[in-house]
């Protein structure tokens, strides 16, 4: 049978001391739902007792919530050692279950609390019986733990030998400072679990040293029965053990463990809690980031492509995602056919090379291409059959506040080459009263612009490309070009250069 391990989320506890993070009651409430009943975590920790009026009104909506669906004994709180004010406290917002803060280190007894551990025994016993006689549930956190097993192990089985023959249900051993290494943390673990066989331990990672995961795996191999875990790695300093992570290594590197937590509901809670937060998430961040699943290299498309050569255990639809494949100047041809089969668009390998280029040339400028762009690139380097005959060679644009904007266009007319400059109202009008200066001497009649608009792709949320749709008219006929660019008047001239060779 699977060892069944515990996921305790902190999110709306630790993981709200980011700095200048802060839920609101609502967002907490609905986060509380969201963490128990869609991502199925087992417990929550979700304040800390006696922070301010605003946190016990939150912990209250929850509590109220959690009783009717039955999830009250899941929802935690953190408390304190302070002559019973936590207890009260905890009685009035309705929670059941405290996760008591104690001093898992000689070092913060003695410069902190300045007590002898006898003196701090007798206090934190005296918090359990009276959460006891009240019918609450307690867990115990061993503050700085970890720097207690490097400074003063001594003390941490003192403290260990006293609190494990006390009414509490978990002894929860955080690495306060981020500071263990993934071996410590085994083989702190190990020895403590071997003595104190028959008590639950849960292990609460920090990620100062981005060690949080692979700590948490030693935990796990350990033994522990618990992890603490948060929403994008949510918390103080670096943050915490990113939930979404210690899930997927978890279920992949320790098949003989299971865990409750469901992962196609990661993503979605993932970016509801950035969207509450403004703690944006990383676009390289495992599992949740916006790139993980995103093949950039034309090579790992093409593997893709040919068995799947490219592929590991982490396939985005575990987590509610799929698989894309980036377009820029690095993902040739493997990667634009990867696209167009989403879109259900084929090309030959003749148009397939000029969109391919003209991708690349937009990958050279530092310009992001998407899937919803690649239609507009194909009918623009496809979609027309006009003659090449006229070839607007440069120009240069000029914008200066308190001055007309001026243009000084060159441009190519079968094999006779043309210069002039102008004024106009804007940029583009500025090119246009050029242009109309060069086919006036030419005695060529230039049609009327009768409509003018510039549009980006739909869906698209790249920088790479703007398009502008110029209908014309001449004498009696009406006709429209269009540009493609990342610059609204490049992407108009780029039209006109095209009216200019129907004409």
């Amino acid at each position: 049978m699977k060892r069944m391990l515990e996921i305790m989320d902190t999110t709306l506890r630790d993981g709200e001391q980011t700095s200048g993070v802060s839920f609101t009651a609502l967002e907490k409430l609905t986060l509380a739902k969201l963490l128990l009943q869609e991502l199925n975590v087992d417990r929550i920790e979700i304040a800390s007792a006696r922070v301010s009026e605003g946190e016990f009104r939150a912990v209250k909506n929850i509590t109220s919530w959690a009783k009717e669906a039955g999830k009250i004994e899941a929802v935690e709180i953190l408390t304190f050692v302070d002559k019973g004010a936590s207890i009260q406290w905890m009685k009035k917002a309705g929670v059941h279950v405290q996760n008591l803060l104690t001093k898992g280190s000689l070092n913060h007894l003695k410069f902190q609390l300045k007590q002898s551990p006898k003196e701090h025994f007798k206090n934190i016993e005296n918090a359990i019986q009276e959460a006891k006689a009240t019918g609450f549930k307690t867990n115990v956190y061993l503050e700085d733990w970890s720097n207690g097993m490097r400074n003063s192990e001594s003390y941490v089985f003192e403290y260990l030998d006293f609190i494990t023959q006390q009414p509490i249900e978990r002894i929860l051993l955080p690495d306060t400072l981020g500071v263990l290494t993934p071996e410590e943390t085994r083989r702190y673990l190990t020895k403590i679990l071997a003595r104190y066989p028959k008590h639950r331990f849960d292990f609460h990672g920090h990620n100062d040293y981005d060690l949080g995961v692979a700590n948490a795996l030693e935990a796990v191999k350990a033994g522990v029965n618990g992890l603490h875990l948060t929403i994008n790695g949510m918390g103080e300093r670096a943050g915490n053990a990113p939930l979404a992570s210690v899930v997927a290594a978890v279920n992949d590197f320790l098949p003989e463990t299971q865990i409750n937590v469901r992962e196609n509901a990661l993503y979605k809670v993932s970016k509801l809690v950035a969207t509450f937060t403004g703690f944006r998430i990383p676009a390289n961040k495992p599992i949740v980031g916006e790139n993980v699943f995103t093949q950039t290299a034309g090579i790992h498309a093409d593997g893709d492509h040919k068995k799947n050569l490219y592929f590991n255990e982490l396939l985005p639809e575990r987590f509610g995602r799929k698989r894309k494949y980036a377009l820029g100047k690095t993902s040739g041809k493997a990667n634009i056919k990867k696209n167009l089969q989403q879109l259900g668009l084929t090309l030959n390998e003749e148009e397939l090379k000029k969109v391919t280029s003209r991708i690349i040339e937009l990958g050279d400028r530092k310009e992001r291409v998407t899937a919803e762009d690649l239609p507009f690139i194909i009918s623009d380097v496809l979609g027309n059959n006009i003659p090449d005959k006229v070839k607007i060679q440069s120009y240069v644009l000029t914008h200066s506040k308190g001055l007309r904007p001026t243009t000084n266009v060159s441009i190519k007319i079968n094999d006779d080459f043309f210069e002039e400059n102008a004024s106009g109202d804007g940029q583009y009008d500025a090119f246009w009263n050029a242009l109309q200066k060069v086919y006036s001497k030419q005695k060529i009649k230039l049609p009327q612009l009768t409509d003018y608009a510039v549009r980006i792709p739909p869906g698209s949320n790249s920088d790479a490309l703007c398009e502008t749709t110029i209908t014309w008219k001449l004498d009696a006929k009406e006709f429209t070009t269009r540009g493609l660019d990342s610059d609204q008047t490049v992407s108009a001239i780029k039209a006109t250069e095209k009216m200019l060779n129907i004409i």
